[in-house]
């Protein structure tokens, strides 16, 4: 049986995850608060930034960039794409 949240991102009752995929408080607050498709959005969007920005999840100053930017893509409507970003097609 699927959980039921209210999706901060999508404004609306939706599919919640199945854990917290993120450490920490912002994890908690991500799983709390947060539906499959708006996580599925930032997943795309995440992979954006790590690419045009050159970014290693492994690096600690890297992945805090990384969990501010989620925070702002899924609670706040403020992530931007980065500087110069140019989508294929």
């Amino acid at each position: 049986m699927s959980r039921s949240v209210f999706c901060q991102y999508e404004q609306r009752d939706t599919e919640g995850l199945d854990f917290a995929p993120w450490p920490g408080e912002v994890g908690k607050r991500v799983f709390e608060g947060i539906g499959k498709r708006a996580w599925q959005a930032w997943l795309a969007h995440q992979t954006m930034l790590i690419n045009e920005n050159r970014l290693s999840p492994l690096n600690p100053e890297h992945r805090a960039l990384l969990e501010k930017e989620m925070v702002k893509f899924l609670f706040e409507g403020g992530a931007e794409k980065p500087a110069g970003y140019v989508p294929e097609g």
